[in-house]
Order: C-alpha cells, then structure tokens, then sequence
C-alpha cells in the first residue's frame, strides 16, 4: 500500500503538512487547520518543536534530535519528521539498500539515492559523518482514542448549487444544445444528398435545393450559438460574483489571529482559483455537457453508415485520452509550484509597490528588484518545464489523432473501391469524423480543466474548513451585564510560533467601568498584546478575561463586543475614500451632525477646510499624500464618530505636535467621561490623568496606582517617564 500523501496548501505548511500524512499511515484523519493550530504556526512558518507539541497533543511520544544516517537507517522508527534543505519539512517512511522514499508535502511521494538524500537532509558533520535533523514519532494508545476530524468543505455538489440557481436559463441552454445537434445532424445527410442524387444525376435544381437548405442551416446554427454565448455570459457573471461573494463573506467571518499567520499573496492565488472555478462550472461544464450529445448524436450516424470506421475512431479517441491522462499528475505537481511561487510574487508586487517610499529613501531599490528578478527566474523555469510537457503531450495527440484520421480516410476509400459505400456516404463520414474531432477535444479538455479545478477546490477548502469566529456551536451571546468592570484573571498569552516566550504572564487586573486606565511599560511588555486580547483579536492560553462578576468574553459575541467599542491602533487602516467615509466607515451616509463632532474632537476642522472638497476629499490607501498627524486624527475621529461605551487607545497621538496633542487630549477627556477608557502610551501627557495606570514589565504587573503616587514611589514608572518629567520642569 503507498504511503498517504499530503499536499501543502501554503508555502509555511511543511510541518503541519507532514504530521498529517504520518497520523494518516497510523490510521487517524486530521485536518490541517487544526494542526496548523496545535503547531502554532506563524507567518514564518513552524519550527521542529512546534511539530513535536503538536504530535503529542494528537498522542504521539515524540524524540528529536541529530542523528546519522546509519542510525536513521537502523535503529528510528519510520515514518519520522527529517528536517529538508534547512527550510522544509518531510517525510522519511522507507529506506532501502540503495533508496530512501520520502513523502515531500511540496512535490509528491520521491524516492532518493543515498547521497542525494544526503545533500538535501545533512546540516552538520561530527567526526567525518554527516548528521541531519529528525524528529521520531511512536503512537500511544492515546492516539488511537481520537476520533476523525471533518472539517466543512467546498464540494463539486456545493459549487453545482450555484449553476443550480438559474434552472430557467439552463433549460434555455439545454434546448438550444438539443436544437444545434439535431441541426447539424441533417448535414451529413445533405452531403451525401448533393453527391448521390444531384452529382450523380446532374440534377441542378436539387443542388442549389440542398445548398439552400444547408445555409438556412447555418443560420440556424449561427443563430442558437449566437443565444448560447449571451445566455452563458449571463450565467457565468453571476455565478463568478455569487462564489467570490461567499468567499468574501467566509473571509470576513474567520478570526482575524488568520491574517496574522496568512500572506498576502495566498489570499490573492485563492481568489484567483474561484476565476478557475467559476470557468469550470460555466464554460467548460457546459460546453462538455454540449460536446457529450454532440458525440453522442454524431456516434450514432457514424456507426450507422460504417460500425468499422465508428469503432477505429472509438479506440483512437480512447488512446487519445489515455495518452492526456498520462501527464495530468506532472501537470498537477507543476500547478502546485506555480502556485507557491505566484503567491511569492504576489507578495512581492504588493510589498514593492506599497514600500516603495522606503525602498527609494533606503536605496535599496536594486536588492528588492534582484529579488523580483529571482522569483521570475522560477516562474520562468517552470514556464519552461510547463512548455515542454504541453509540447510533449501535443506530439503524441497529434500523431494518435492523424494516424486515427488516415486510417479511416484509408477504410472509407477502400469502402467506396470495392462498392461497400457510395462516394456520398464517404463525404459524409469525413464531415462527421471531423465533427466529433472538436467535442473529443473539449471532452479531454474536460480532464485538464477539471483537475485545475479539483486543486483550487483543495486550495479553497484551507480556507472554507476553519471554523468562524462566531460559529454556531459556540452558543454566543448578545448580551452585556449592567456591571461591566473588565477582570483578568490569571491570564496568559503566548504569540503563535513554537519557541516564542509568553508576552503575557498570569495577569490578573481589574479596568473599572467609566474610568480611564493606562498601560505603560517598555517595547514588548505586552501592551498592545492586551488591547488585542481585550478586542478578541486572540484568546488568552490560559486564564479568563471577565465582564462583569461572571460573564467570560469568550461567551460574549465578537461582533456584538465590538460593535461596544471604539479603537485607535498603531496600524490603523485608511482606505482609499473621502475624508467623510474614513471617519464614518460603517455608514452608506454618514451622519453630519456626528461627523462635526467627531472632527472637532479629533481637532480637525483646519485640515477640513483647506482640503478642496472639504469631508468629500479623496486620501490615498493607507494614508499615502496625508502626514502622520492627520492619520492619526482621523483615526480619533473615526473612534469617537462610532459613540461607543468602550475606548481603546494603543499610541493614538504619538504622531501628534505637542499643540494638537493638547487639544485633542482636552477634548477626548470631556468625550470619554463616564466611557470606560483604555490607553497604551508612552507619553506622559496621554497618561497622567489617567485614573490608574498600570506598568507591565515582561508580561507582569510591577506597578499600579495613579500618577502621583507612582511617581512618589519613585520605581519602574518613574524611570520610564523620568525625562520627560525633568523636560516639563
């Protein structure tokens, strides 16, 4: 039995991807969004230890380590994890005398010479002998008491639901494939006609009949083909818009702790797939549906005039398809690495064109272009192994094809030489043979297209099998107590990515309703960790975050929690809108009374009236053509525009001039009275008045009381504010 294998859908997943093939050989199914969780995988991809924690929360007893290749070959259980080229993942399931078979979860099942597995897995030599990573895995009984996951998933019956909406138009198509075939039907009939009747008899009246026939016809034909194109452009725009509407919808109803561990160009290779997909339900499904009866009736005819002829062809089209079938798995290894290197460079484009302030002020623009260079180098080699594996495959249709057409040109010759058919029904069979070569074609086609399909499906299914941020079987709530003071008890958070330290450690706090508290503490103490905690962004590991005496936020709606709250973080986003739209981002017409007071607040009414159109003026993406300052003021009035019962600040002015800052800060103050406020800052102006401040060092609390009191103290508050507290003296 071979060994199961495993695609990975993104170009980190190496090691998820690995342990899902060997759970697979020990007999358990896991998807793979579940392991990239236990793994903790990041953008950066999974270390060996994030593996080994993972395996063992599946039931494996994991060892790693170095070893050689003699021990690796006698004494490790296999399967095992082998570390690959220093930045990979594989599978190590068989050693032989002269082979190594590793299952690569970017290639397929591979199979090595001793020294090239050597070359790819060896990282260090101890005394002459070459040593490599592995990482060894044995299944406890643990193991065999977990249960199968199925994760939802995007099937071929799912996708037909979207065609299966416009059943009206579809009956429309189908009668006009009926109405064409039976059109074209008459034609071989016509030829033979114009041959055995009006050639042999010189009957020229019952020529110019038949040729008058055959181009009433043609227009006929011209006609329902002229219908079928608009009936599928109709069919095929809305089905594109419905299917990329719903992966939409998908997107924005899963955690926003995905984005963090996803690239940006494998976000964009997904949608792409649903182009794919969208062809292969309308055009290509359709189309082969037309071919099939276009086959099917022509086949008919075919054995009807000559059952010798039909059947060379039926055997020649059978050797066509087989010859295809042959490169479909090299065609679907080739399409899996244009992927990963499409998202590569999808990446790149993205990073270039939106860092390209920084790459002309650092001028670096030569190494970003080399490594542009580098990406279209691979996407060009594998242009080059894609061309010549087309070119391969076309050499043998076509030699199978026109040996096909030759020999029964050759029998329909040999019919008509010794009488057994007329020289019309001769005619007719090359106008038929010719009429099923194209619908063979689209049939064979039909695989090609179906398989590209089959793997964005694949793709599409990474995304449609994570589970939503506010799914069904959690039993969330609508509903906030009256009490709302915000408790951390013992909480702690790990970022994802084995190896990282805890950014929080056992917290426990109390933010009180209607007050203002600041978190201050140096870079990495897990200040805006904790906004992120508070925003449900991610979960603690470890410990509860409370609403009230007993109402866990976990419990408690996302959407509804949020809608609660209003937040200024240092990467706020500017959409590429109107003054007006940016701060009122959640309303088709923003509200003008609201949107005055918001811009007051936010101290930005000069900005306003000297921009052309006043709240109408159009700002760039992310900001591009407007300063910090003003960001961050649209930021603060897209916060306050919200009115919510809760406000979270994460460094909201540390872009501002010490003017605006003091404007601002006065009337935030007077905006958030009776609010409850959260502020992350480094400034002292943005904390001192704070009702309590908290002072995070490594993950834990070292200090908690007002201003004045910490600075009396004269602990880790005071040193971090010190000078600017000897600058305001």
């Amino acid at each position: 039995m071979a060994f199961p294998h495993f695609r990975q859908l993104d170009m980190m997943d190496c090691g998820p991807t690995c342990l899902r093939m060997i759970a697979k050989y020990y007999g358990r199914n896991f998807s793979l969004d579940s392991l990239r969780e236990k793994s903790r995988i990041s953008r950066a991809g999974v270390s060996l230890l994030g593996i080994s924690k993972a395996a063992e929360s599946l039931g494996f007893r994991t060892l790693g380590g170095r070893v050689s290749f003699e021990k690796l070959e006698e004494g490790v259980m296999l399967p095992c994890v082998a570390h690959w080229d220093k930045n990979h993942f594989v599978v190590v399931h068989k050693i032989t005398k002269k082979k190594v078979h590793v299952a690569d979860p970017a290639k397929s099942l591979m199979t090595y010479s001793r020294d090239e597995f050597l070359n790819h897995w060896a990282s260090t030599q101890q005394n002459g002998v070459k040593e490599g990573v592995v990482l060894l895995l044995e299944p406890t009984t643990n193991f065999y008491e977990q249960s199968d996951e199925v994760g939802s998933t995007l099937g071929i019956g799912q996708l037909l639901k979207y065609l299966m909406q416009y059943r009206s138009l579809l009956v429309q198509l189908l009668v006009g494939m009926v109405a064409g075939s039976v059109l074209q039907l008459l034609f071989p009939f016509l030829t033979k006609a114009i041959v055995d009747v009006g050639v042999s008899n010189n009957d020229i009246h019952f020529i110019y009949l038949v040729l008058f026939g055959q181009l009433f016809l043609s227009v006929g034909e011209t006609a329902i083909e002229f219908v079928r194109g608009w009936i599928l452009l109709h069919i095929s725009a809305r089905v594109n818009i419905s299917i990329l509407s719903d992966f939409l919808v998908k997107l924005l109803k899963l955690p926003l702790s995905f984005f963090d561990t996803k690239m940006t160009g494998d976000i964009l290779q997904r949608i792409n797939d649903h182009k794919r997909i969208e062809g292969f339900l309308t055009n290509t499904t359709l189309s082969t549906l037309f071919s099939f009866i276009h086959l099917l009736v022509f086949g008919a005819i075919l054995a009807y005039y000559n059952l010798t002829i039909a059947g060379v062809f039926a055997l020649g089209s059978a050797l066509y398809a087989a010859w295809i079938v042959l490169f479909l798995n090299k065609r679907k290894q080739l399409d899996y690495k244009r992927f990963e290197v499409s998202a590569r460079n999808q990446s790149n484009i993205i990073q270039f064109i939106t860092g390209v302030h920084e790459i002309k002020l650092s001028d670096c623009g030569t190494q970003k272009l080399w490594e542009w260079e580098k990406i279209q180098a691979r996407l060009f080699k594998l242009n080059v192994k894609s061309l010549s594996l087309s070119q391969n495959q076309q050499v043998g249709a076509f030699f199978i094809n026109q040996g096909k057409n030759i020999f029964i040109i050759f029998l329909a010759a040999k019919g008509v030489v010794e009488g057994h058919i007329t020289l019309g029904e001769m005619l007719a069979i090359q106008y038929i043979t010719g009429q099923m070569n194209g619908p063979v074609e689209q049939l064979i086609s039909f695989l090609r297209v179906a398989q590209d399909a089959k793997i964005s499906i694949e793709r599409l299914n990474d995304i449609h099998g994570i589970e939503e941020e506010e799914a069904p079987s959690k039993h969330l709530t609508n509903h906030l107590p009256d009490h709302q003071d915000i408790c951390f008890d013992k909480v702690s958070f790990t970022y994802p990515g084995a190896g990282n330290e805890p950014v929080l450690r056992e917290l426990s706090l109390r933010i009180p309703q209607g007050k203002t508290t600041a978190i201050v503490g140096s870079s990495g103490s897990g200040k805006t960790t904790l906004i992120k905690l508070l925003l449900r962004i991610y979960d603690p590991d470890s410990g509860q975050i409370r609403i009230g005496s007993n109402h866990n936020l976990k419990s408690i709606s996302h959407q509804f929690w949020r809608s609660k709250c209003g937040v200024v973080m240092q990467e706020g986003f500017i959409f590429s809108d109107t003054i007006a739209k940016n701060i009122a981002i959640a309303d088709e017409q923003p509200d003008i009374k609201r949107l005055n007071e918001a811009a007051r607040v936010a101290n930005l009414y000069e900005f306003i009236e000297n921009s052309p159109l006043g709240y109408n003026t159009k700002i760039g993406a992310e900001g591009n053509g407007i300063s910090q300052g003003q960001r961050q003021r649209i930021l603060i009035a897209r916060a306050v525009y919200k009115n919510p019962d809760i406000i979270f600040f994460d460094e909201a002015t540390s872009a501002l001039d010490a003017n605006n800052e003091r404007v601002i800060m006065e009337n935030l103050n007077k905006f958030c009275q009776g609010r409850t406020v959260v502020v992350v800052a480094h400034r002292l102006s943005t904390v001192k008045h704070a009702d309590q401040i908290i002072v995070l060092e490594r993950g834990r609390i070292v200090e908690q009381a007002s201003h004045a009191e910490l600075v009396s103290q004269r602990g880790r508050y005071y040193e971090l504010i010190k000078n600017q507290l000897e600058l305001g003296n």
